[in-house]
């Protein structure tokens, strides 16, 4: 012990003596953590800093939410330091100093944890100064805390883009959880990737992401110039000026494995690079060099890091029992994928979602499906009605029924009586009634939620040719509703393909099934996507998210942490 430990220890006895209660300086209390003990002779100097929302030591001197949390670690240790021992840092310490300086490779921010300010207050720790082990270790719990919260729950609150996933569900208690289980961690990144969805596909991410990184650097050490864009989409055999350069950036990521062997013409070597690029982004894989795939090809790589950056992102905010979702859609990949109970692919189909313009996007998500209909009817929302349906009905009354809707009142009783204008204001409902021609198919996979969206089928099976789906008013449309159903009712007895195409083509109307055991369900957004394969695949930001995402991290802690109302839908279901 040092002089000014023992002076500090000297300093908590007298005052005992002297029956003088303070936090900082008064008698020893029941420590509320299981970590070891150690010296309070810094008390003094922590206690300030604790009960300051502003730290001008560190490099984001507004602590925002980590103050109370801080403030609570010390006070359950009596105020002893956690970071160091012997005036130097502990293992624990220069293991997390170390994970912040690494926090680049799983897409968070090293500065966000003072990254490059650690050297200097270690050095600082030889002047034997109290403000500095204070300082120190104050900001290494701030840093830690930081740290860990972002790597479980994500930096932004996902309600923050009106999304109803709970995040903070799977929060840690931060000052119980980092006194009991990091100060004395045996294994510092193994209490980090603890805290981390347990999800191959997001490990792979992690390593997509180390991966991109790399040749993120490489291409803008390079100076690589854009490739040119093609007047009219190019062939095998066809011209193209820069047939050098496409094949150095074909190399760049793997989709061409060696240089083609002729270089004076469009080969088929250059066609197959190209259909493995297009099939990676989203594009129509035909093997030809158009404007689409040449644009997407000078998108720099370092556009890639941060659509790797935001996938992260949004896997952490994933409440626990969604890390495994048996179903998930992409929604800017357009498709559906089905999950075993032991979290092995076991289908994959095309969606339709939510139409980009006219605040039709389909929103993202986390639920239970609970029940499947067949036959059902689609109630239309008001706000459709009034734009789709009562231009018609005012130059034809009896336009709802050539079209096969019914009107109803609040108790569902047909009504043949009714004005446009009842039907503009949802004073009545409409509905468009059961059969192969209803705008939602013969069957819906329901999962309440505020947003009045689910799966269901469609008469509309020829947009799902198209290479981009995004056509409906928000609902997701998939491609193979009769074997989505079967799957999803194969553990419930009697159900099989045969009987769900009878249920769909001439079973009762409306009828419910209920699931025996709900399926956790997560509508996503992912434009960064890494396969079994460990194929990486980007996509379109077609919502925006990745961008609103990127503004927002981009001005650094503390962000966005309250919750936004999920907007109102009107009566009547999305299609």
């Amino acid at each position: 012990m040092n002089g000014k430990q023992a002076w500090g220890r000297i300093g908590v006895v007298a005052a005992c003596g002297l029956l003088v209660l303070s936090t900082a300086t008064g008698c020893k209390r029941h420590r509320k953590t299981r970590s070891k003990e150690n010296t309070d002779a810094y008390s003094s100097k922590i206690q300030p800093l604790v009960q300051a929302t502003k730290l001008p030591f560190m490099k984001i001197p507004d602590v925002g939410p980590f103050q109370t949390p801080a403030q609570t670690f010390y006070d359950d240790r009596n105020y002893e330091i956690a970071w160091t021992r012997d005036g130097k840092p502990t293992p624990q310490a220069a293991a997390f100093t170390q994970a912040f300086s690494d926090a680049a490779q799983k897409g968070l921010n090293p500065e966000d944890y003072d990254a490059s300010r650690w050297a200097g207050r270690v050095a600082a720790l030889k002047s034997n100064s109290d403000e500095a082990f204070a300082e120190y270790d104050v900001a290494m719990t701030v840093a830690v805390m930081r740290y860990m919260s972002d790597i479980r729950t994500g930096r932004i609150n996902p309600q923050h883009f009106n999304f109803d996933i709970n995040a903070e569900s799977k929060r840690y208690d931060l000052p119980e959880f980092v006194s009991d289980n990091a100060v004395d961690a045996d294994d510092v990144p193994k209490l980090i990737a603890s805290a981390e969805p347990d999800n191959d596909e997001y490990r792979q991410t992690e390593q997509a992401l180390a991966k991109y990184l790399v040749l993120a650097k490489q291409q803008r050490e390079s100076g690589v110039e854009p490739l040119p864009t093609a007047v009219k989409p190019i062939g095998v055999g066809g011209a193209y000026p820069a047939l050098d350069a496409l094949a150095a950036r074909l190399q760049l990521e793997g989709d061409l494995s060696g240089p083609p062997t002729a270089a004076t013409a469009y080969t088929q070597e250059f066609s197959d690079g190209v259909k493995a690029f297009q099939e990676r982004h989203g594009i129509t894989p035909d093997g030809k060099l158009n404007a689409q795939t040449i644009a997407s090809m000078n998108v720099p790589l370092e556009q890639r890091v941060l659509q790797l950056e935001c996938s992260l992102e949004r896997w952490r905010w994933l409440p626990d029992p969604y890390v495994h979702a048996r179903l998930v859609v992409n929604l800017p990949e357009f498709v559906l994928r089905g999950y075993t109970p032991d979290n092995k692919l076991d289908f994959t189909m095309k969606v339709v979602v939510g139409k980009v313009l006219g605040e039709h996007e389909t929103p993202v998500f986390t639920h239970m499906m609970k029940y499947l209909i067949f036959r059902p009817y689609w109630n239309v929302p008001t706000d459709i009605a009034r734009k789709e349906l009562v231009p018609h009905i005012e130059k034809n009354k009896g336009y709802l029924a050539t079209k096969n809707f019914e009107v109803t009142n609040a108790k569902g009783d047909v009504l043949t009586d009714y004005t446009s204008a009842q039907v503009a204001r949802g004073g009545v409902m409409v509905r468009e009634k059961p059969g192969p021609k209803n705008s939602l198919g013969l069957v819906k996979f329901m999962f309440p939620n505020e947003y009045d969206i689910y799966l269901h089928s469609t008469p509309a099976t020829e947009l799902f040719n198209r290479t981009r789906r995004d056509f409906s008013h928000g609902c997701v449309r998939v491609q193979k509703p009769e074997d989505l159903a079967a799957w999803v009712l194969q553990d419930q007895p009697n159900w099989d393909l045969d009987k769900v195409r009878e249920a769909m083509n001439n079973g009762a109307d409306n009828h419910q099934v209920n699931l025996k055991t709900p399926l956790p369900i997560a509508i996503f957004y992912l434009t960064a996507r890494v396969g079994d394969d460990g194929r990486v695949d980007f996509f379109d930001d077609i919502y925006k998210y990745d961008e609103k995402t990127q503004a927002i991290l981009q001005k650094g802690p503390p962000y966005p942490t309250y919750s936004e109302p999920v907007k109102a839908k009107t009566p009547g279901d999305t299609v």
